[in-house]
């Protein structure tokens, strides 16, 4: 695997499903991608790069990884990283931030209907970020922090792609 991609893809994997929640997005399939990301001063790929070296790998690595992912109940889709939100969870405000087994932990500091600041700590990196709804099929966030012990930031973009779960399910 390509030196960039194996660095790029599991800090967008880890900060980009920090996702929060208003109570009126949509519930279903969303589609995350991200861009300008950047690790200890270096830009990283972004989303639309990283998918495309890993259409480039060879049949048996890009199933690995699709099924490692598919495991966690993400999906790569054409313009990022797919991922379910249920109407249960809209409601309850507990969004899965990140993979229950990955030692990650979020701590939500201010939330509006349209502004919610967030502080993640994981096992290689931590930081702050800000998630802004922009409606209720859209909604982008930026992080800054530290990943691997150096100074990284990324923006993310989220839209909703549709209902229908059921082609995300483990």
């Amino acid at each position: 695997m390509h030196p960039v991609f194996r660095s790029a893809l599991p800090f967008a994997l880890c900060l980009s499903p920090t996702l929060a929640s208003a109570l009126d997005i949509q519930p279903g399939v969303w589609e995350v991608s991200s861009h300008n990301m950047q690790v200890g001063g270096q830009a990283m790929p972004a989303m639309e790069e990283m998918l495309a070296q890993l259409q480039n790998l060879p049949p048996e690595q890009r199933q690995m990884m699709e099924n490692m992912l598919a495991e966690q109940g993400i999906r790569l889709g054409a313009g990022g990283v797919q991922m379910c939100l249920t109407a249960e969870q809209i409601k309850a405000q507990d969004i899965p931030l990140h993979d229950p087994e990955s030692g990650c932990r979020n701590e939500v500091l201010e939330r509006s209907a349209t502004l919610w600041k967030f502080r993640f700590t994981c096992p290689d990196a931590q930081g702050e970020g800000e998630t802004r709804f922009v409606s209720d099929k859209e909604f982008t966030t930026q992080v800054s922090g530290t990943y691997n012990g150096q100074p990284s930031s990324m923006e993310s973009r989220a839209r909703w792609v549709g209902a229908d779960c059921a082609v995300l399910k483990r």
